[in-house]
């Protein structure tokens, strides 16, 4: 494997099933990142759309609930996704993650749904 980290994409449920409740989705987001350790432990950069899409959101004086939150996450998942290397898929209904899995597909980026399934950079690489 090449030595330089992969930039891995954690998608899955966030808004999801919640309802807008704003504990649900704060609980789906602890999910994604409990994601990151793994994928930053294999060797690789975690990142998850919502760290990009949330604060955009606020900037704008939004929220995750609001209209404009519909032209903010999946866009900002795609643009960040023509950044990345690959797709960790966590279990759940989710039609933003479906979205991001179909389009890394697309571009013919691996998707993987185990961070156990992760290729492991050498001790060297990840120093």
């Amino acid at each position: 494997m090449n030595d330089k980290p992969l930039l891995i994409l954690i998608a899955g449920p966030y808004r999801s099933g919640t309802g807008g409740d704003p504990q649900a989705m704060a609980a789906n987001l602890a999910r994604l990142e409990a994601a990151a350790w793994p994928v930053f432990a294999a060797g690789h950069l975690p990142v998850i759309g919502e760290w990009i899409a949330l604060p955009v959101l606020r900037s704008a004086g939004a929220g995750p609930t609001d209209p404009l939150a519909d032209q903010v996450l999946y866009p900002a998942a795609d643009r960040l996704l023509a950044h990345c290397d690959a797709v960790l898929r966590l279990p759940g209904d989710s039609a933003g993650a479906d979205q991001d899995v179909a389009t890394a597909r697309l571009r013919g980026l691996p998707v993987y749904h185990d961070a156990a399934d992760l290729p492991r950079r050498t001790p060297q690489a990840a120093a």
